[in-house]
């Protein structure tokens, strides 16, 4: 089974990171429904500016810790392809 990362842009200019199994259902929820994350809730509308796609659970979780603990600015260059 395939896993995605996502960094979603919130309407703030903030960066959400997460994972999931379904990467368009997913940013739909995050969207459009109480599924979503609380912190996007309040944000919306969010869009999707970066993924990865990994082959276990296992990698799914330690990629999206070492993002989390990205400075602003290193997800930035992330997402444009710098880093």
């Amino acid at each position: 089974m395939d896993y995605y990362i996502y960094i979603l842009e919130c309407a703030d200019q903030t960066l959400y990171c997460g994972y999931t199994i379904d990467l368009e259902k997913r940013v739909f929820n995050h969207n459009n429904s109480d599924v979503g994350a609380k912190y996007t809730k309040a944000r919306r509308p969010v869009r999707l500016v970066y993924f990865e796609k990994v082959s276990s659970l296992s990698e799914a979780l330690k990629r999206e810790h070492q993002i989390k603990k990205l400075t602003k600015k290193q997800k930035q260059m992330l997402i444009n392809g710098s880093m």
